[in-house]
């Protein structure tokens, strides 16, 4: 099969086609012929040698993708050769075929194209498992999502306005803030222009953000502490803005709040279906019903997936994908 391999780390050209062996689902897993693949901040980090696939999974990158079940592993029930699925992986989703725990497969939602599914594993299970399950989000609080126009982000605005939650975002453009006002943010933050602590603060009466979902890290690290309501939780699943910044201890403990950082790749496959089930449970009725839908910016064939990254470091909204 096609895959893209790392033959060395480097700018979006180390990313490189080859003919490689075509995986063999092992017990409990799916093979699948890819249809599409999302592209991802941590398949940057990959390519730049920064992000290893966790140990036994496949070294091409690729965290979702969509497609067509091939082949079914020993002990695999509930799919069937020929269904349509979109699936969350640790790795090897930028290839012709991937396999895939089969715990990690979520059926192509009705009315969402084959193509366009790839877009929304990753980004519903980054959402579901840190806004909801982890910092537990309830109608009426107030969700700050930086990088708003973001894969993630557009994801995140849409569930949050549907459980009733208010929406603060931060985007770069005014273009990206209009997108994040459609897609049902109320608070709309230039961060190149204004400062999202004082801003938040004037649109929320001073109470700030009963969660916070934070790309940034170090650079972002002690104003959202400063941006947090009272009993605040901050959720970190990014590193974009360094990785050791300064707490203030002092500054949380006064508004009772938590910092949590997290990740998705790494997880057990076990914690990894649970989720998944989740997201099926609850976000996929909200995506049939088309209150909640993909955001996909433009998808490139698989063999230009230097492009696709080169177009992700550029201006976009929402998410890039990859075409076999």
């Amino acid at each position: 099969m096609k895959a893209i391999t790392i033959p060395e780390p480097g700018d979006p050209d180390a990313l490189v086609p080859a003919d490689v062996p075509m995986p063999a689902p092992a017990a409990g897993e799916v093979l699948v012929d890819v249809a599409a693949a999302g592209v991802n901040r941590a398949d940057v980090m990959q390519r730049l040698g920064k992000y290893p696939p966790p140990a036994g999974e496949p070294e091409y990158p690729g965290l979702e993708v969509s497609g067509t079940v091939r082949e079914l592993g020993a002990g695999v029930d509930g799919w069937s050769v020929g269904d349509e699925v979109c699936g969350l992986l640790a790795g090897g989703g930028y290839a012709e075929q991937v396999a895939v725990p089969a715990g990690q497969l979520l059926p192509v939602p009705r009315g969402v194209s084959l193509e366009q599914a790839a877009a929304l594993p990753e980004v519903a299970c980054t959402v579901w498992s840190n806004v909801f399950l982890t910092a537990n989000l309830q109608p009426g609080e107030t969700l700050l999502v930086h990088g708003g126009s973001s894969g993630i982000g557009t994801m995140a605005i849409q569930l949050a306005r549907e459980v009733g939650a208010h929406v603060a975002v931060t985007a770069g453009t005014a273009e990206k803030l209009k997108v994040c006002r459609e897609l049902g943010a109320e608070v709309l933050i230039n961060y190149k222009e204004q400062d999202f602590v004082e801003e938040l603060s004037a649109a929320t009466g001073g109470h700030g953000a009963d969660v916070i979902l934070d790309n940034m890290g170090a650079t972002y690290l002690d104003r959202n502490v400063s941006a947090l309501a009272a009993s605040g939780r901050l959720v970190i699943i990014g590193m974009q803005g360094g990785r050791k910044g300064e707490l203030d201890i002092g500054k949380l403990l006064a508004k009772r709040g938590a910092v949590i950082a997290t990740s998705l790749r790494a997880r057990p496959r076990e914690e990894k279906a649970t989720i998944v089930a989740a997201v099926r449970e609850h976000v996929w009725p909200l995506v049939e019903s088309g209150r909640v839908r993909p955001v996909v910016h433009e998808a490139f064939p698989l063999a230009r997936a230097a492009d696709a990254h080169r177009a992700l470091d550029a201006d976009h909204v929402g998410k890039i994908l990859l075409t076999t």
